[in-house]
């Protein structure tokens, strides 16, 4: 029979290895850009994914929950209609998105289920009232 601390010791390297595993095959994606989501979209379509850009000045549309979110050579369609939507989404404000990439109609649309956005900064100039 093996001895209490051997056993001890193998149980916690089993334990170690285990949880290691998990860590490794269970790591997200890391967030992609909208000009890297761009580049090679149809790879991407169908799967879940994680982006990031600014949202167009102008592009929030109320009546369909769609915006544009743009990098800085390409852009791309979120619809946010199915989303939880954090405080502050506004034109020009940085958005982080979860969701899926679809093709529809000849374009691509972001289909997102989180959306989170950056808080102002306190540096930002403020509007004169």
């Amino acid at each position: 029979m093996l001895a209490r601390r051997t056993r001890f010791l193998i149980i916690g390297a089993l334990i170690t290895i285990g949880i290691l595993g998990v860590i490794v095959l269970d790591a997200p994606e890391p967030t992609k850009t909208v000009d890297v989501l761009m580049d090679d979209p149809d790879s991407l379509v169908g799967k879940s994914i994680a982006i990031r850009g600014e949202v167009t000045d102008g592009s929030i549309v109320n009546e369909t929950l769609t915006f544009t979110l743009h990098g800085d050579n390409a852009s791309v369609i979120v619809d946010f209609s199915q989303a939880s939507v954090s405080n502050g989404l506004g034109d020009n404000r940085t958005v982080y998105a979860e969701g899926i990439l679809r093709f529809e109609n000849g374009t691509y649309v972001f289909e997102a289920d989180i959306i989170k956005t950056s808080c102002p900064s306190k540096y930002e100039e403020q509007a004169e009232q």
